[in-house]
């Protein structure tokens, strides 16, 4: 540590052109260089970007030493830096660290990265350098600074298609970027854009060219004019391209853009900076300077802000002089590796794993720096994302050849080996990620394994899926679609996110029903909403209640009935003194032998009741259910079925024994499942949630597909095996460590004391429960599988009966094939073929329906094709649009496609019906000449589908859409014969 004497006086440092001023103290001395008045500055944080940040050539006094401020509010204190050269190579750590020196010697205060995880609640991760400054921007928050440099990172998927397919699309991202609130505005920030790019990154001044905003005069001027740039290589570009809003009313301004020229021999004309084969935009200057009000007009902003971004992969492509931003150092080197593991030379490679690559290379930065910042993989939301990045990673990874660890392991994970190359190259963007080294690694391996162990099948199945659309589309004649419920079963039971299945069906041509795959994953949703729904019950005057009201003493384990003093009454969820006949009461009791819900299992039903001398039933009530509320205490819930029952009294608490019994067998069955469970599809599947009620029981568990026709029957099996054995359970209380140490297993959801209750079955289940169960397994008596679905990705559920239910099942079921046999008139063990011939049957009947509506069609479209009419003068083009009245749809396709292969080439053929009061059907059917024009039957009939409350769409050549509103079909036809008229009109001008 230096002294707190002053080493100099106001010392300065020389870095290249630049000089910059040392505190010496907590205090900032401001200073002036040129015109320009810099009001002090700290390096804050530069040691987290680079350790050899601070380190500068040029003249220096021999000696000379650093001091860095400190961000805290605490007093700064000095440090020594070693005086090293500046590392002038053209790495990306050299570029970050350049920038953020330049804007430090400009008064800008260095500040961290922010998280990938933004505080703005408007946005899933963060996607710009200016988001953490947000706030600011919009004038929610003031300033702490006048202007601040970063070095952030950041996460887009909106273009994740175009990943390793383009030189420069990535999902993970570093942007550079200079921020002013207030401080200085466009003058200093073009100038030190083209500074920085031409004098600190050496960037040729004639391949640079500039975007500026149509109507920004000022900006075109400095350029030009002030910096020197050649009119000719100064673009002005409209609103979508060059003007930042932050909403639609708000802060605005105009933007300005430096792009890099890779070919200028192509020389000055027709040029367009979009082209990505000659130019790469790397510099976006924001000039934050209206305010967008609400009636479109602009007012200039009291305060004048700055946003820039310069793209780091980008300016290390340009420096590195390499054909795309994955060559870099940023990224090559996780390229490298997993072309080690695949045993592919990247050199040598063909585009497609050079894409492959690439694709890793990029989602591999990501995945790591989301695990580091908190992001795991789920289904919702930022977990969807990483989950998303790392089934698309092993995908690239298997097509590549990577098998297992890529090393020998083929039960290994490669992607951990991967992601340790990414933490390698992260020291110097967040020193975070080496520490959640453990962490990182771990998730990867769980998650690439768990999608492994189901991706094979997957593949095969979407193979197979494939295959079938493009046949029927081939045979049909129509545009080969895969269907919403098949891309829901791809994403649910094998794990394929929708976009990696869309990505494999476009690449063979294949559409995807996106609507049908929304309304798979909406039932989904509901489906797991109510397995996670529990019912909360809660106590008005509550801590009023408690203070008076003690636990209640439950008695349940052995006894089904027991007297006991009625502590409290409530209606409505206020105290009462009494409740008369008619009325809902929850009665809280000093003890009780009724279950209260937990642990899965619902309340228990029974009769309160007050008896008189002679054992009769003065006052009675109706128990439906027990819930626990206020800690402990049990509220029965119920009406008064009879007399008035009193606060302070005594009653009779009796349990309905044969729903108790019921309850009991299937809280027993359910632990003999989650044994049957684990032994056949293995010891990886838990339990996460149940219902025990007493028609039935409900068991969700963890796994990632469905289970086959097979291992249901053998866990069956093996259930109605234990029942057979007549196993006495086992109960006993002991302290929770004993118990966990002993194996058994906790129930789902359930919150567990020092001391717990342990359930046993000796031999086939230890669990934690607090439920009720049958003292022998042979009470039982039978358990019957009634249904295994999924409902939500990776959490499937059965359904059961066991004991009376299980009997009841079986009787219906056996009164339901009696009728089935009578009604066909064959014996049950019949009754398959005879279903199966009814089946074949009724398609053939259906077919030769279709057929004839097809010939009645046709014959019907041909007294209609003399209505056609032609469009334009010297090229005419035949048009016909008719109402076929209630033809079906299939039907109606038949016709347009008679009607356009006999109209002579060009021709469109628009035709609509309403087969039934409720919907209507649209079809389009062009020429190929129609569809060389321009018009795609697909977006016309879609449009004109909307003026009958519907919607659709097609091939360019053939498209089908269908309405709600039969009565607007003359409106849509009319309206099709003169979108028709007018756009072939016009394209015969």
């Amino acid at each position: 540590m230096a002294s707190s004497k002053p080493p100099f006086s106001l010392q300065t440092t020389h870095v290249a052109k630049f000089v910059l001023p040392f505190p010496t103290s907590r205090f900032h001395y401001p200073f002036t260089t040129g015109s320009r008045d810099y009001r002090g500055f700290t390096l804050q944080s530069l040691a987290l970007v680079d350790p050899c940040l601070l380190s500068y050539r040029g003249s220096r006094a021999k000696g000379s030493r650093l001091f860095i401020a400190s961000a805290s509010a605490q007093p700064l204190t000095e440090e020594l830096v070693e005086d090293k050269p500046l590392n002038l190579s053209t790495s990306g750590d050299s570029i970050r660290r350049k920038f953020l020196e330049f804007y430090a010697s400009r008064g800008h205060k260095v500040l961290p990265s922010a998280s990938l995880v933004p505080e703005d609640p408007t946005v899933l991760l963060t996607i710009a350098g200016m988001l953490q400054f947000k706030p600011i921007f919009l004038g929610k928050v003031p300033r702490e600074v006048p202007s601040a440099a970063t070095s952030q990172r950041c996460i887009r998927t909106n273009d994740i298609e175009n990943v390793g397919r383009t030189s420069r699309h990535q999902t993970f991202f570093e942007m550079l970027g200079n921020f002013s609130f207030g401080d200085y505005f466009k003058q200093e920030a073009i100038k030190w854009a083209w500074e920085l790019s031409t004098v600190e990154f050496g960037l040729p001044a004639d391949r640079l060219w500039i975007s500026v905003y149509e109507d920004d005069d000022e900006t075109f001027a400095i350029w030009h004019d002030e910096i020197g740039v050649p009119a000719n290589r100064i673009k002005k570009l409209g609103e979508e391209d060059n003007f930042w809003t932050s909403g639609v009313t708000g802060p605005c301004g105009p933007c300005s853009e430096i792009y890099y020229d890779f070919h200028p021999e192509r020389g000055h004309s027709d040029v367009d900076l979009g082209d990505d084969s000659r130019f790469i935009e790397f510099y976006n200057l924001v000039f934050m300077q209206y305010n967008r009000k609400e009636d479109g007009s602009l007012e200039p902003l009291k305060q004048k802000n700055i946003d820039t971004g310069l793209g780091l992969e980008r300016m290390a492509r340009i420096l590195q002089q390499v054909p795309n931003n994955y060559e870099t150092d940023l990224i090559f080197p996780i390229i490298k590796k997993a072309s080690d593991l695949a045993n592919v030379s990247y050199t040598l490679a063909d585009e497609s794993k050079k894409i492959n690559l690439k694709i890793i290379g990029d989602h591999m930065r990501a995945i790591v720096y989301l695990i580091s910042d908190g992001v795991f993989p789920s289904n919702i939301g930022r977990g969807y994302v990483v989950r998303r990045l790392i089934r698309r990673a092993v995908r690239m990874g298997r097509l590549l050849g990577i098998k297992g660890d890529g090393v020998g392991n083929l039960e290994g994970a490669f992607l951990p080996t991967l992601a340790e190359e990414v933490i390698k190259l992260s020291a110097n963007i967040d020193p975070d990620v080496k520490t959640r080294t453990p962490r990182i690694l771990e998730e990867l391996t769980r998650e690439e394994l768990r999608f492994v162990s189901t991706l094979e099948r997957g593949e095969r199945l979407l193979e197979e899926i494939l295959t079938d659309a493009l046949s029927v589309g081939q045979r049909n004649g129509t545009l080969p679609c895969i269907s919403g419920k098949d891309a829901f079963l791809l994403y649910d039971t094998y794990g394929f996110p929708v976009e990696i299945t869309k990505e494999v069906a476009d690449e063979r041509g294949v559409g995807i029903d996106m609507d049908g795959f929304d309304v798979e994953m909406e039932n989904q949703r509901r489906q797991s909403q109510a397995a996670h729904n529990t019912v909360k019950l809660s106590v008005e005057d509550g801590a009023e209640l408690t203070e008076n009201i003690p636990d209640t003493e439950f008695l349940g384990y052995d006894t089904l009935f027991t007297k006991a003093s009625v502590e409290g009454l409530l209606v409505n969820g206020k105290p009462v003194g009494q409740v008369s006949e008619g009325n809902e009461v929850e009665v809280l009791l000093d003890r009780t032998p009724f279950y209260a819900e937990s642990g899965g299992q619902i309340g228990d039903h029974g009769l309160l009741y007050v008896t008189d001398s002679q054992e009769n039933k003065e006052a009675v009530v109706e128990i439906q259910d027990v819930q626990k509320s206020l800690g402990n205490i049990f509220v029965h819930k119920g009406t008064v079925t009879k007399g008035v029952i009193n606060i302070g009294g005594e009653v009779e608490a009796e349990v309905d024994a044969n729903l108790r019994q019921r309850a009991k067998v299937h809280h027993t069955a359910t632990h003999l499942l989650q044994s049957a469970l684990k032994k056949v599809v293995g010891q990886e599947t838990s339990q996460a949630g149940s219902l025990v009620a007493f028609d039935r029981l409900r068991f969700d568990f963890n796994f990632n597909r469905p289970l086959r026709e097979n291992e249901l029957v053998e866990i069956e099996s093996l259930i109605n095996q234990w029942i057979g054995e007549a196993t006495l359970l086992e109960t006993k209380v002991m302290a929770l460590t004993d118990a966990k140490k002993a194996g058994a297993i906790a129930m789902f959801g359930e919150k567990y004391g020092e001391q717990v209750r342990v359930v046993e079955v000796p031999g086939v289940s230890l669990e934690l429960c607090g439920g009720t169960h049958v003292a022998n397994t042979s009470e039982i008596r039978g358990f019957k599988i009634i249904s295994e679905q999924g409902i939500a990705s990776g959490i499937r559920r059965i359904e059961a009966v066991a004991g009376d239910a299980f009997i009841e099942y079986v009787i219906s079921r056996d009164n339901y094939l009696k009728q089935l046999c009578s009604t066909l008139k064959v014996n049950a063990e019949d009754v398959t073929t005879r279903v199966n011939n009814l089946l074949k049957d009724l398609r053939e009947a259906r077919n030769e329906v279709s057929a004839a509506r097809a010939k009645a069609a046709i014959y019907k479209a041909s007294s209609i094709i003399s209505n056609a009419f032609t469009v334009g003068s010297s090229s005419k083009i035949t048009v016909l649009v008719e109402s076929m009245e209630d033809m079906d749809g299939d039907a109606l396709k038949s016709a347009a496609e008679f009607l356009v292969s006999n109209l002579e080439d060009p021709a469109a053929v628009v035709l609509g019906s309403c087969p039934d009061e409720k919907r209507v059907s649209l079809v389009a059917a062009f020429s190929p000449g129609v569809v060389k024009l321009g018009i795609q039957a697909g977006k016309f009939v879609g449009s004109i589908a909307e003026f009958c409350g519907g919607r659709g769409g097609g091939r360019p050549n053939f498209a089908q859409a269908g309405g709600s509103e039969p009565e607007k079909l003359p409106v849509a036809l009319q309206k099709a014969r003169d979108e028709l008229v007018s756009a072939l009109s016009e394209t015969r001008a």
